[in-house]
């Protein structure tokens, strides 16, 4: 066995055996318990767990008087991502999910209401869906391409840019004392399995539009401070589906076509994470 540091916050670790053996792992509070057995027969393969027992939650970002991102030829993120997020809950729900939308028309509802409705239908998944915007003018043909975040501290002034735009309207209501403590409610396992959700959507995403698209830019997985991400209790993550400041992204985003090909994305990106999850 090798342990090595691969970045600031990840570490590898490396198993080798003459054997075909398999490796699975659990999370104990904060313990990372990791499995190694022999190669299961078909009588011990995992239980398949049927569609319609798992429930997930999308959330359209912004909404009424808050109309997230205003972009190219003035297109608004609240409407494209609520497109998008239709298309999403109809392809989960013809896949035998129980699928929720936070909202369903153009009305306002607060960050913390968001993933307490989650909360409230105990759902296994929160996908909030949003559309980015460049911090500048300087920045608007330069900045593209899709990004998926989940809860943490960022790392980055990139993220924390992010953060600070889809944040804005309820950050304005919270005391000092909230805006410095509320990253305490992030749980460790939810962290994780957060995510590796959100690699599964990100990797997903980008299979769906490049079968159409050239060009489409790969923003990476990103840790965040998102607030509509805390209180979530199930993996939760925010996609930034593109950039709404950009011509050629706005164009693309308002086409119905490049709607359902991001719907597609996250749709076979829950899927994998539920088979990953099975495992």
């Amino acid at each position: 066995m090798r342990v090595a540091q691969f970045d600031r916050s990840h570490i590898r670790i490396v198993f080798e055996h003459d054997k075909e053996i398999d490796i699975w792992h659990k999370i104990a509070g904060s313990k990372l318990l990791i499995y190694l057995g022999k190669k299961r027969g078909k009588k011990s393969l995992p239980r398949l767990i049927s569609n319609a027992s798992r429930v997930i939650v999308i959330d359209p970002g912004h909404g009424g008087k808050d109309s997230g991102a205003v972009g190219y030829k003035g297109k608004k993120e609240k409407d494209i991502v609520l497109s998008i997020a239709k298309r999403v809950y109809k392809k989960l729900k013809k896949a035998g999910y129980k699928v929720y939308l936070t909202r369903r028309g153009d009305y306002f509802i607060s960050l913390r209401n968001r993933t307490r409705f989650a909360n409230k239908v105990k759902a296994n998944l929160f996908i909030s869906i949003h559309a980015n915007a460049a911090p500048k003018k300087s920045k608007r043909l330069s900045m593209k391409g899709v990004e998926t975040f989940f809860l943490s501290p960022a790392r980055s002034e990139r993220a924390k840019r992010i953060a600070a735009l889809e944040n804005r309207v309820d950050m304005k209501n919270m005391s000092y004392y909230s805006k410095n403590v509320f990253l305490n409610f992030i749980n460790r396992e939810k962290t994780i399995m957060s995510n590796k959700l959100a690699i599964d959507i990100q990797r997903n995403i980008l299979l769906a539009l490049r079968k159409k698209y050239r060009g489409v830019v790969d923003g990476g997985v990103r840790p965040g401070p998102f607030w509509v991400l805390v209180g979530a209790q199930m993996p939760a993550i925010l996609v930034e589906t593109g950039y709404i400041t950009n011509p050629t992204e706005a164009m693309r985003l308002s086409n119905p076509l490049y709607q359902n090909l991001i719907a597609e994305g996250i749709v076979k990106g829950v899927e994998s994470y539920f088979r990953n999850s099975d495992r």
